[in-house]
């Protein structure tokens, strides 16, 4: 029978990935071993693998628990029938926020990804396919409406994802500009970028 949720055997899990994932972030994947995990959780390495049979499933699970998240987070936003430039900004600030929040989880699915086997890479890339459809469906909607002004709508979907998870890199909560502030500055950044005037807003 499946423990009931926040029963013992849920609450090792959830520290094995919490351990792991700061360590993973902190010294690479390549260089944490699952004895480094158990040490870390306080328990015999033997339970490590009570939970995950390898240290490559403590990676895939990191990953999709971000990314699928992420996706579950974005269907909560109240985004429906907005025109596709309001939209995009809508989308800029939740990637942004979101992100931000979850400094470990973002460097490990990016910087991690070459480390997954085929099937878990492919695993992964499907929910990233997936996330990518969001930004890629509202700016095909501003390109068809008129609203942007690009010449290829994958080009410019890549482009916003890499501008916005790219704030992961430098911005720190002590610094001059509020998270809001930052929230701002690339909502507006990136309807520029697609050729949208902010009046249309």
């Amino acid at each position: 029978m499946a423990r009931p949720k926040g029963s013992t055997g849920f609450k090792t899990a959830d520290r094995i990935l919490d351990e792991s994932l700061a360590l993973i972030a902190r010294l690479g994947y390549a260089a944490v071993s699952m004895r480094m995990i158990a040490d870390a959780v306080g328990v015999n390495a033997s339970a490590i693998y009570n939970h995950f049979p390898t240290k490559q499933a403590i990676l895939h699970r990191l990953m999709a628990d971000h990314m699928t998240g992420l996706l579950d987070a974005w269907r909560d936003e109240n985004s429906a029938g907005m025109a596709p430039a309001a939209a995009l900004a809508h989308f800029a600030r939740f990637h942004i926020r979101y992100n931000i929040a979850r400094p470990d989880q973002v460097f490990i699915s990016y910087m991690e990804l070459r480390a997954l086997e085929p099937d878990n890479f492919e695993a992964i890339e499907t929910l990233r396919r997936e996330y990518e459809q969001i930004p890629r469906s509202i700016i095909d909607a501003g390109q068809a409406s008129g609203q942007f002004e690009i010449d290829d709508a994958h080009v410019a979907t890549m482009a916003v994802l890499a501008s916005l998870t790219g704030v992961n890199t430098w911005f720190k909560t002590t610094g001059r500009l509020s998270a809001k502030d930052i929230e701002n500055t690339y909502a507006a950044f990136i309807l520029r970028a697609v050729g949208c005037k902010l009046e249309e807003l």
